[in-house]
Parts: structure tokens; C-alpha cells; sequence
């Protein structure tokens, strides 16, 4: 099966426009044939802060005597199975106060493993290099002009997921996403219905190629194609 992990990290029940564009991505994949979703709300069932600093590394690089304890180990261990499992990371990262939602950051806080998922000295450990990452990014104001405040989130997913994994990493944006919920912001409202719809349609064009594309590629090693 070809497997997608999808993970959204909105803080909003109702209306999110982050979620809306990562379910019309996996619902997308689902339509394929031969693919299957692990979905994680980061925000309904979040990841706990990251519990020890020496979980930072994988266990033969953790300073002589560290004591982790064994649930805390194997909790990790499934977040980064379900991260290396997949064929495509799907993540909904909608911008708070100029940067990532902290779930999201303490997901990203367990799955960064020195010498497990990112290389470290000579460890060359980049089990997900080459990997799509797709990350939609939901802001709730306008980034056009660069005097203005920054986006700080791409920074860190790119630094992350794109330099230290090596996934391949794609944006699919929205702004203007609380035009419809502030007056001042009413303006915006048409610029801000034609970015969703734009995700929207992305979304679901890409969450279909990828998933055909993942399947093919599930075929062709199952049949040995390309190998000597």
C-alpha cells in the first residue's frame, strides 16, 4: 500500500482553512487505489512537549549514562515509524503569532532524531531523503509586502523537514484566511475566497498525482522492475 502521513495542527474546531486543504488532498489519495492514511490531529491529540534533551539523538550518540524511560522511548519510536512509513508527509501549518502552532513544533521536536532520521558527522541517516513533503501553510493576514512581519514557520519546516531529512518539500498557501471573521479585514474577502479555492484545487490535483504516482512505484518494487 502506498501511505500517506497527514497531520494538522489547527487550533480552530470549526472552519479551519489548513484542515479543509489537507482533506481535500487526502481525500484525493484516498480515491487511488491502493493507498491508505494515518491521520493525526496534533491539536485534539497532541505530542507532549519533548521530555528529555538526550531524545534529541538516537541512542548511540546520548551522553553515557542517560536514563530515558522506556515509554517515553517508545512513544518517540512510533511517531518517527509513522514518519518513515509513509510514502508522503502531509502537514497543515497554519502561521500563529508568525511561526509554527507549538504541536506541530513538538511533533517536529520528536521526529528530528540525530543519527536516526537526520545525518550527524559521519552518520549519513537520511532514511526520508527525496520523499515529498507537502505543507500547507494557512495565514491569517497578508505576507505580500517584506517590511511587514515575517512568516518564521517556513524557515524552520524548510530547515527541518527539507535540509536536515532531505524531503522534498512543496507549499500550497492560503492568506487572508480571517478576512471573513474580522471587519477590518472584509476588503480581502475576495482575494482570500480565490487563494482557498486555488488550494483547494492544488490540493486535490496533487494529492491524487502523488498517490498514483506512489502506487506505481509500490508496483514496480514488488515486481523487482529496474533492479539487476
Amino acid at each position: 500500500m502506498a501511505h500517506l502521513l497527514r497531520l494538522d495542527s489547527s487550533a480552530r474546531p470549526d472552519g479551519s482553512v489548513s484542515r479543509a486543504i489537507t482533506g481535500a488532498f487526502a481525500d484525493a489519495w484516498s480515491s487511488v487505489a491502493g493507498t491508505s492514511v494515518t491521520w493525526r490531529n496534533l491539536h485534539n491529540d497532541s505530542v507532549p512537549h519533548l521530555p528529555h534533551a538526550d531524545l534529541h539523538c538516537a541512542p548511540p550518540l546520548r551522553p553515557t549514562g542517560a536514563t530515558i524511560s522506556h515509554r517515553v522511548e517508545e512513544f518517540q519510536l512510533e511517531l518517527v515509524g509513522e514518519l518513515i512509513g509513509a510514502d508522503v508527509l502531509l502537514v497543515g501549518a497554519p502561521l500563529y503569532n508568525y511561526t509554527l502552532p507549538s504541536t506541530l513544533k513538538a511533533w517536529l521536536d520528536h521526529v528530528h532524531v540525530l543519527g536516526m532520521t537526520a545525518p550527524f558527522l559521519e552518520l549519513d541517516t537520511q532514511p526520508l531523503a527525496g520523499r515529498p513533503a507537502i505543507v500547507v501553510s494557512a495565514r491569517g493576514a497578508t505576507y505580500d509586502d517584506d517590511a511587514g512581519p515575517a512568516d518564521h514557520a517556513r524557515p524552520v519546516l524548510d530547515a527541518v523537514l527539507g535540509g536536515a531529512m532531505g524531503m522534498e518539500l512543496t507549499y500550497i498557501g492560503a492568506d487572508a484566511t480571517l478576512a471573513d471573521l474580522v471587519p477590518a479585514m472584509a476588503p480581502l474577502k475576495e482575494r482570500a475566497e480565490s487563494e482557498r479555492a486555488a488550494a483547494l484545487a492544488t490540493a486535490a490535483e496533487l494529492g491524487e498525482r502523488l498517490a498514483r504516482e506512489a502506487v506505481a512505484a509500490e508496483g514496480a518494487a514488488a515486481r523487482g522492475d529496474g533492479t539487476s
